[in-house]
């Protein structure tokens, strides 16, 4: 199964209203269809009242076995539904890679 899959899965333990995995290792300095670098967009109830910092907690707890071994690099942006709303229904988008061999 391929990572993307694997962390699309696992992310569904928090009940998403909206979820995105997008590959962003494309815009690396790693070889053609790595699956190293990811951006996380996830709406979820389970959020309220939460720090940021505690929902990341929350993911990287989910995606533990993800990060200690394929994945380098995961941008998280989480919202409630909420938060999601007022944001447009849109997130940041991620800046262009500046280190390796591209810089």
């Amino acid at each position: 199964m391929r990572i993307q899959a694997i962390i699309e899965e696992k992310l569904q333990a928090l009940d998403p209203v909206f979820v995105a995995v997008e590959n962003e290792s494309h815009r690396h300095s790693v070889p053609a269809n790595s699956e190293t670098h990811f951006k996380v967009t996830l709406v979820s109830e389970r959020f309220e009242g939460l720090m940021p910092v505690k929902r990341h907690q929350q993911l990287y707890a989910l995606l533990a076995d993800e990060l200690a071994g394929p994945v380098h690099a995961l941008a998280l942006h989480l919202y409630t539904p909420a938060e999601w709303q007022a944001s447009g229904q849109s997130r940041p988008d991620s800046p262009d890679c500046r280190g390796g061999s591209q810089s």
